[in-house]
């Protein structure tokens, strides 16, 4: 449903590919304007909601030290600020505490809450000092930490960075296993090398489908104006990869979970969007929470098209609007596929748990498309020929490859 907002205050989506796609088409769909911080060649700038931000040399979304004059010299009068990845969130917080706040807005909690949800050290350690379950993990700042993991005590664990967006960034995942503490040394010397400061996590037991949702909005008064839940059915790439197939579920399913994050996020004085992430424990029954995202999360448009769209929610508290609420009304057992990535995890999976393709089929026939969409085509149809070309240049390396090896 849009609203009538075509001469508001515009927003600034400050994010690229997958959610920054998804809050641009959130904002669209309510008929906010909106201009996107993003590469030129991003997947967003695919969309027929594009909208480059004015410039001769548009800023393409990076927080780096120009970033700042980079703004100040939009040629808005008044804008919100939408981030879509961490930097972007601590980054907006510090623009709300700062002159620059009575031109350009946001929904945001401040940079010490930020940093405590943001900071994978500094969240658990905040967490051991409440009831809300979570998995038990163990700081390490040197060496001398890894003697306090005892691995007899836990059933799998893993490596974890402190700063998820940078190490994703650099390698593509969020974490590593370990099997045993010379292996956790090993690891841990090779990333604390590399500059990353790591955590050791326990791993929940369970399957993909055992990881659970609970999104949604707090607005300026700490009222949580919108609730979403989902759960995830499968993943790619496996472990440590992102949802590739999952579906709405009614909150009443979550109740527990629900309540634990929303006295975290009441005594952290939580302002804005946040997506958060619970694995039930099959051991004991109870939904551990693993983690909180402080801005858009990638499916952030399957919320919007279901009936919870916080973009619009962020958008309307910024500008000191009545937020309007959704509760915990929205469409429940509707489903979203990342298509590229549940075809894999379909086709590639084996053991407990697969599905076969003609189930798959059927899911998908029912389902949202994560990017595809029938009046905005080209970001799904770019993705699309992304991956008929890595193919081909994989199919004709390998060849060559070969005749090296043999000649060599």
């Amino acid at each position: 449903m849009r609203s009538t907002h075509s001469n508001a205050t515009p927003a600034i989506v400050l994010g690229r590919g997958y959610t920054g796609l998804g809050a641009m088409r959130s904002l669209a769909q309510v008929g906010i304007p909106a201009w996107i911080a993003c590469p030129a060649g991003d997947l967003a700038a695919r969309s027929r909601s594009y909208r480059a931000l004015p410039g001769t040399s548009p800023w393409d979304g990076t927080i780096d030290d120009s970033a700042r004059e980079r703004l100040q010299a939009l040629p808005f009068e008044q804008a919100v600020l939408i981030p879509c990845a961490d930097d972007a969130a601590l980054w907006t917080a510090d623009i709300a505490g700062s002159e620059l706040s009575t031109r350009f807005r946001t929904s945001s909690s401040s940079r010490a809450t930020l940093e405590i949800l943001q900071d994978k050290d500094r969240f658990a350690a905040y967490l051991a000092g409440t009831d809300i379950p979570h998995p038990r993990t163990f700081a390490i700042a040197g060496r001398g930490d890894i003697a306090a993991v005892d691995f007899s005590q836990l059933d799998r664990v893993f490596l974890k960075p402190v700063d998820s967006q940078r190490y994703n960034r650099e390698f593509g995942g969020k974490g590593v296993w370990v099997g045993d503490r010379a292996e956790l040394d090993a690891q841990w010397s090779r990333l604390d090398a590399l500059g990353f400061q790591m955590v050791a996590q326990e791993y929940v037991p369970g399957g993909a489908d055992d990881h659970y949702f609970v999104d949604g909005f707090c607005d300026r008064t700490g009222a949580l104006a919108g609730i979403f839940c989902r759960r995830r059915l499968r993943i790619h790439p496996p472990d440590f990869g992102n949802s590739s197939y999952c579906s709405s579920i009614a909150p009443g399913d979550l109740s527990t979970a629900i309540d634990s994050l929303a006295t975290l996020l009441a005594q952290l004085s939580y302002r804005g969007i946040f997506s958060a992430e619970f694995k039930r424990d099959g051991r004991d029954g109870r939904f551990k929470l693993l983690e909180v995202n402080t801005r858009a999360w990638w499916y952030v448009e399957f919320a919007a098209r279901c009936g919870v769209n916080v973009c619009r929610m962020a958008w309307e508290d910024a500008n000191g609007l009545p937020v309007g609420r959704t509760g915990e009304r929205y469409r429940v057992g509707a489903g979203c596929v990342n298509l590229h990535g549940d075809l894999q995890s379909v086709l590639l999976r084996r053991g407990p748990g697969t599905i076969p393709l003609s189930r798959a089929l059927g899911q998908w026939a029912r389902a949202y498309f994560h990017v595809f969409r029938i009046r905005d085509p080209w970001p799904g149809l770019s993705l699309l020929w992304e991956g008929i070309r890595q193919r081909i240049l994989k199919a004709v390396s390998r060849p060559a490859a070969a005749q090296a090896t043999k000649v060599g």
